[in-house]
């Protein structure tokens, strides 16, 4: 198989000690995830903002949006895997080069196309920087017990990420325009590339098979047709439609034929005899389904706050605060409870708190009610984090020490197309919801309702420019059509939810820790020794390196 699920390694620079340099690594590693988490947040709360400046249709908005995790999520097999060949710490810091670049035209983007690419170009950027942090994570960190404590303070640091991002683009687009919130990825790539190439050690996956370069094409291209397709579909387009049908078929025939490929070949790019075991399969499942959910909702809560509750952008950053110092609290206190109630007890719990919060969510209205929002927000910060942390600890720990590149590679892939799909399926359910209340409101002609019915934020335009009475029934009518959208949405992610709840039940019951060392023979452990840094006694002279 190829370096991505191979265990053997070659030095090339510095290998990080046993100890307290693996910990070094690990802040190293939580800080390119913080770059990513920034970006994938930061933009929610300038949406309406870029809907002023740029005036981008509907489908451009959802691109707008949605382009970066889309195209994260199709080049995460493609650039994990190169990785393992050139070297994971060089693409890395390509990866970090390529978001400062990216940022600054985003920054300065004079039109929707412009941005759309910009985004796309972080979006490749992200797809060189996520893949090490996970597979850095599982080899550094080969005692299960330490590895729980150590994804607790990486996924509160991605919960930090996503406090960070709303609050910080509020702040900017108070007093700056709505570029400023792509210039703050620069200072921290600027941080990151010497810190990078100082800490990082270099390594790379044992070479001995042929780079499957097609096949990575191949889950590239199947991964982006998908989610184009779906995206169409969350754009109101009809499912007959050439522009729509053809990426869904052409993109599942891809996929299809990479699995087959993979099957058949002496080194596939990732092992995918992984999903045979129930712990895995079930564990990505739950992470496509919990961010399916999250990043759909967040979009549209900040939405709401801003356009329905008139908040500033600031302000929308503070309410959505709560949301992730909860799942920050979830995410530090993540070892204890696993060890404590075990993946299938935590990860269901974690969906059923989830779509509790949703359901409570339900109750908001046109008015303001700072308290309903402040406790749903709580719950569902805590709820997710708890979902997603057992689900990500139970999938690299069921992969073997071996595949962690293919593991850590697949579950990203399988965070950033739930984040996709779930902008473009909770965004589709909320355009059939919102537009028909549009469709006959007394004095407003029928050209300005079809408009209206686009989008919120254009309802206001529309509203503004017909001014009068029929101008305010139009625009109270959006706001009414907005929340009981809104309503329908929480009530579909809330069934989401309770069926990520069942699918968590085929989860371990309990925490097995140091089955690694139990099971492993002496030639194994040393190499799993090797693995997180620690040299065997043979190989203190010339220690070898996993990342």
């Amino acid at each position: 198989m190829s370096g991505t699920t191979t265990a053997a390694v070659r030095p090339l620079r510095r290998a990080p000690a046993a100890g307290a340099n693996r910990w070094v690594v690990l802040v190293v590693l939580c800080v390119s995830l913080l770059l990513v988490a920034l970006d994938a947040t930061v933009l929610h709360v300038a949406v309406p903002a870029v809907t002023e400046d740029l005036r981008p249709g509907a489908m451009e908005l959802l691109w707008i949006v949605d382009v970066y995790p889309l195209v994260c999520a199709s080049l995460l097999i493609l650039f994990g895997t190169l990785g393992d060949r050139i070297g994971r710490r060089r693409v890395l810091l390509l990866g970090y080069a390529l978001f400062g670049v990216a940022s600054a035209v985003a920054a300065l983007a004079p039109s929707a196309p412009t941005l759309i690419l910009a985004r796309a170009l972080l979006g490749v950027g992200g797809a060189m920087i996520m893949p090490a942090t996970l597979s850095i994570l599982r080899q550094v960190f080969p005692d299960r017990r330490e590895r729980a404590l150590a994804i607790g303070i990486w996924s509160a640091v991605a919960a930090v990420g996503a406090a960070v991002g709303p609050l910080l683009g509020g702040f900017l687009l108070e007093h700056f325009w709505w570029g400023s919130v792509f210039l703050v990825n620069i200072p921290l790539m600027l941080v990151s590339l010497p810190v990078g190439r100082l800490l990082l050690p270099e390594s790379r996956g044992d070479r001995d098979g042929p780079w499957d370069v097609v096949g990575a094409l191949m889950a590239a291209g199947g991964l982006f047709g998908v989610v184009l397709g779906v995206k169409r579909l969350g754009g109101g387009e009809p499912v007959a439609g050439l522009l729509t049908l053809v990426p869904l078929l052409l993109g599942g025939t891809l996929i299809v034929l990479f699995v087959r490929r993979q099957a058949r070949r002496a080194h596939p790019l990732v092992d995918l005899r992984m999903f045979r075991r129930p712990a895995y399969s079930t564990s990505v499942g739950c992470i496509v389904l919990a961010m399916l959910a999250l990043v759909g909702l967040e979009l549209i809560a900040a939405q709401y706050l801003q356009l329905v509750l008139g908040l500033s952008p600031l302000q929308t950053g503070l309410r959505l605060l709560p949301l992730t110092v909860a799942a920050m609290a979830a995410g530090l206190a993540g070892a204890r409870m696993l060890r404590r109630f075990g993946p299938r007890r935590m990860v269901c719990f974690g969906f059923c708190l989830t779509a509790a919060a949703v359901l409570t969510l339900t109750a908001m209205g046109p008015a303001d009610d700072a308290g309903l929002l402040l406790f749903g927000f709580v719950l569902l910060g805590f709820g997710l984090e708890t979902t997603l942390f057992g689900a990500y600890e139970s999938m690299l720990s069921e992969a073997p020490a071996g595949q962690a590149g293919g593991a850590a590679a697949i579950g990203e892939t399988s965070y950033q197309l739930g984040a996709g799909i779930g902008i473009a399926l909770l965004g589709s359910v909320m355009n059939a919801s919102y537009a028909p209340g549009l469709a006959s409101v007394p004095g407003v002609p029928s050209h300005a309702s079809a408009a209206a019915g686009h989008s919120l934020g254009e309802a206001y335009d529309v509203a503004g420019r017909l001014g009068g009475s029929a101008g305010a029934a139009l625009r109270r009518a959006a706001r009414d059509s907005f929340v009981h959208g809104l309503h329908v949405t929480l009530l579909v992610s809330a069934g989401l939810l309770l069926l990520g709840a069942v699918m968590a039940l085929r989860l371990p019951r309990v925490m097995q820790c140091g089955e690694e060392t139990a099971e492993a023979g002496p030639g194994e452990a040393a190499e799993r020794a090797a693995e997180a840094g620690v040299p065997s006694p043979r190989e203190a002279v010339q220690p070898r390196v996993s990342a």
